[in-house]
């Protein structure tokens, strides 16, 4: 006779439910990141969409974007409308089409104080696929929280850049990963995750600004000038 499973057997075989012991499962909500050594730590494999993502960088032009530039290509070979709020850079359009990225779909938002309403405004739209953000001031726990509330059931990936300081604050962000230069690319820490807590750092090979043709953009090679507009769509 076939055992009769116990409702707790039924919770924790949820897609839904995770235990502290092992990863969460949620593969329709995820976007594989292009990175094979780091799909295998993020839960799901791959980059969570419907929930915030913090990536906490000790400064800018380390090749961050290139870590996600698989992931956006992605999202933009589908059909889906990419959003960049307040970055501290000017795109540059022929990497980013050299990247996968449809530059028609692609709109840069100068929001100035106003990141925090113009990211959550654009993510509780239901109109874009990925939205990115940056902000001169760090988002406050306030800001943090509607952030996550408005991500939470959309298919959307949403990804806050804040300082790595951040780290030591707690966020509603179920996966915030510290990253820094290293000698061939970047070095990722995963500081917080839905699960057990990540054992070691990870380091990935990605295009450098200033060593790689392909990058997208840079402070070095593009920062943003006074006089733009506070509103732009890269075209």
């Amino acid at each position: 006779m076939n055992a009769v499973p116990s409702p707790l057997a039924e919770i924790l075989a949820r897609g839904d439910i995770w235990r502290g012991d092992a990863l969460a499962e949620l593969p329709a909500a995820t976007i594989p990141s292009g990175h094979a050594e780091l799909d295998a730590e993020l839960p799901g494999g791959g980059w969570p969409c419907g929930a915030l993502t913090e990536l906490l960088a000790t400064r800018a032009g380390i090749g961050e974007m290139s870590l996600l530039l698989p992931a956006l290509a992605r999202l933009s070979a589908d059909g889906g409308w990419l959003a960049l709020v307040a970055p501290p850079w000017q795109p540059y359009g022929p990497a980013c089409a050299a990247a996968g990225l449809h530059l028609e779909r692609l709109v840069v938002v100068r929001a100035g104080q106003q990141a925090a309403w113009c990211c959550e405004q654009l993510i509780a739209s239901g109109g874009f696929a990925g939205v990115l953000a940056w902000s001169e001031c760090d988002f406050d726990a306030r800001a943090l929280r509607r952030l996550q509330v408005a991500a939470e059931g959309r298919r959307v990936f949403a990804a806050l850049w804040r300082p790595v300081a951040a780290a030591q604050a707690p966020s509603p962000a179920p996966l915030r990963i510290a990253l820094d230069a290293a000698a061939d690319g970047l070095s990722l820490r995963i500081i917080k995750r839905r699960g057990r807590p990540a054992a070691r750092s990870l380091t990935l090979t990605v295009p450098r600004p200033g060593r790689n043709s392909r990058v997208v953009a840079g402070p070095t090679f593009s920062p943003v000038r006074a006089g733009i507009p506070a509103a732009a769509a890269v075209a």
